[in-house]
């Protein structure tokens, strides 16, 4: 597993360092860590399986991504990530390909504006605009959501190819 989300908890608004190396929380939230993350994806072994309960009907619903690798560090844990499939009803992630990883404290997000979105969203992610899909943090959506755009939980699984 490299990400639970179970209550919309502010406990994803922190530093690269914290991303860096992981962290988690006694309500069983919890973030991989992505030095980990890299090390796990960059042979292409895995693909990417979301789980992600609507805020409105508390229905389940998954996306999974044939290609999912995140950079190292050096270059700011960029994500690479297509091949959509599932019943979320759109590929939200995929408009994120591409991105760096951002913090509040290390802002590498394209945004419109000169907001740092981490800081907007109150967690890190590979933020574009701010966001299609962030299962993180304060505004913790999936864009075409079929039960609505807005998350009660979600998981991030890595699962064989």
């Amino acid at each position: 597993m490299i990400q639970q989300n179970l209550d919309r908890s502010n406990v994803f608004n922190r530093s690269w360092a914290e991303y860096k190396i992981g962290f988690n929380d006694s309500r069983g939230n919890y973030w991989l860590g992505n030095d980990l993350l890299n090390q796990l994806t960059l042979t292409g072994r895995y693909k990417l399986r979301f789980d992600l309960q609507s805020r409105n009907n508390s229905n389940w619903y998954y996306a999974e991504y044939s290609t999912f690798i995140v950079q190292p560090e050096m270059s700011n844990y960029r994500l690479t990530v297509s091949q959509y499939s599932g019943n979320a009803d759109r590929d939200a992630c995929s408009y994120h390909d591409g991105m760096k990883f951002t913090t509040f404290d290390r802002d590498n997000g394209q945004q419109l504006s000169s907001a740092n979105c981490a800081v907007s969203y109150g967690a890190g992610w590979w933020h574009k605009n701010c966001s299609r899909c962030c299962v993180n943090g304060d505004y913790f959506n999936w864009a075409g959501l079929p039960g609505g755009i807005y998350l009660q939980s979600s998981r991030m699984w890595l699962q064989c190819k």
